[in-house]
């Protein structure tokens, strides 16, 4: 089994409007010594664009940026196209232009297959418990559409952890049984659930994770530098390892106080496990 590969979400760093943000955003990646970045890949908001949105990046705008990303000598590990519905927080569990939604995604999809980064995550919408509910059947119809999209074009899409407990999300995955859908760790994100549920997630969903999150989390602030919160980092990289995964640990820090230097911690906690 190789060593952990140490990323960085690039909006840790900001917003990507535009290409030469995106340069900036690379250079400070650089500068922190990370391997590689996950890319977000979709409009934060209607008013507030992202550079790489599908429906407005082409094929030489994706084109223009690999060879950027390649010439600052990083990898990408993989995509984010986090959306809202016109209600709440991840889209993909509303009815009201669900369609759009779905769409966006597997245009996200495809970017991430023409960059080499075959890898895309998000929150869905919360899955419920209840799966005869007609919640429970909207986010699978547009799941499953995702998944069998990804399928034909050989891409992962991938659930990020955090919004249920790790049974419901494994049964969800069990349920729709597409080798497309994956999962992306964030252990910050499972503190919602208790401490102990972060290396039981591990273990749950561990033929299903192809990309983690390295975040860490102290209830009294509502953020932390990675290695400085509530994750139990020994127990959880163990875990990690006990499952055989060896690929991303990509930084996202959501302290939003001198983040650089944040990370900088983050990153430096984080080498250790690397041995």
């Amino acid at each position: 089994m190789g060593a952990f590969k140490i990323g960085l979400t690039i909006w840790s760093l900001g917003e990507t409007p535009n290409i030469e943000t995106l340069k900036n955003q690379l250079k400070t990646a650089v500068n922190i010594g990370v391997e590689g970045v996950q890319l977000w890949c979709v409009d934060y908001s209607p008013s507030r664009p992202c550079v790489l949105d599908p429906d407005r990046c082409d094929a030489k705008l994706i084109a223009e940026i690999k060879e950027i990303i390649e010439s600052y000598g990083l990898k990408i590990s993989g995509f984010c196209a986090q959306l809202s519905g016109p209600k709440r927080f991840g889209g993909l569990d509303e009815e009201e232009d669900l369609d759009k939604r779905i769409e966006k995604t597997k245009k996200a999809l495809k970017i991430a297959v023409e960059m080499g980064s075959p890898i895309v995550t998000t929150h869905p919408g919360m899955i419920p418990n209840d799966k005869s509910s007609a919640a429970y059947a909207v986010i699978k119809r547009s799941v499953s559409e995702i998944s069998r999209y990804g399928e034909d074009l050989g891409a992962f899409f991938c659930i990020e952890t955090g919004m249920e407990r790790a049974k419901v999300l494994k049964e969800f995955l069990e349920d729709i049984d597409s080798p497309a859908l994956k999962v992306n760790y964030d252990p910050a994100n499972m503190l919602h659930f208790g401490v102990d549920e972060v290396v039981k997630g591990v273990k749950i969903l561990s033929k299903w994770i192809v990309h983690t999150h390295a975040k860490d989390y102290n209830p009294e602030t509502k953020r932390a530098t990675v290695g400085e919160g509530l994750v139990p980092w020994d127990e959880y990289i163990n875990a990690l390892r006990e499952v055989k995964y060896d690929g991303w640990l990509a930084i996202e820090d959501e302290t939003g106080i001198d983040v650089i230097e944040s990370i900088k911690r983050g990153k430096k906690f984080l080498e250790k496990y690397r041995l």
